[in-house]
């Protein structure tokens, strides 16, 4: 092998462009490398964290909406307890208005009664009296007597 100035020419210029290159172009190369690969780093670091954060806002979310199952039972349950108490309450009251609508019915049927036993008996007493007045005005025999007490009851 000989070494000649075309070999030692390509040796100068393959050591020129090697030091160029390590000083001007590798640094930019790397630099955006490592950038890339932090970038990425980043984002994977990000991904995982999310993922976590998504776990938890479910189990969160979870917790929420069982809770929340729970409050729409109780207040279903305290509506179906407030419901049966409304109509207990109404219940109560419509047989206390009824009692009492009975009540006055009586009453006024009572007040009725007597008022037409008082009406029978004004009446009662005035065909009375007016069968004494007959009497009276003719007293001559039984027969007399018997056919104005026949005429009297027809009268009743």
């Amino acid at each position: 092998m000989e070494i000649n100035a075309t070999l030692i020419g390509q040796l100068l210029t393959f050591t020129v462009l090697v030091w160029f290159t390590l000083k001007y172009v590798w640094p930019p190369i790397t630099k955006a490398l490592q950038e890339r690969s932090e970038k990425i780093a980043s984002g994977l670091d990000a991904a995982f964290r999310a993922k976590e954060e998504l776990q938890l806002a479910e189990q969160e979310a979870c917790k929420i909406i069982s809770h929340a199952k729970e409050q729409a039972s109780q207040l279903i349950e305290q509506a179906n307890k407030r419901a049966g108490q409304i109509l207990e309450e109404s219940r109560n009251a419509a047989n206390e208005t009824s009692k009492q609508i009975l009540k006055q019915a009586h009453d006024q049927i009572q007040t009725q009664v007597v008022q037409i036993k008082e009406a029978l008996r004004q009446q009662l007493a005035a065909l009375a009296v007016a069968g004494a007045n007959k009497i009276l005005k003719r007293q001559l025999d039984v027969s007399t007597q018997m056919d104005l007490l026949n005429e009297f009851v027809a009268e009743i």
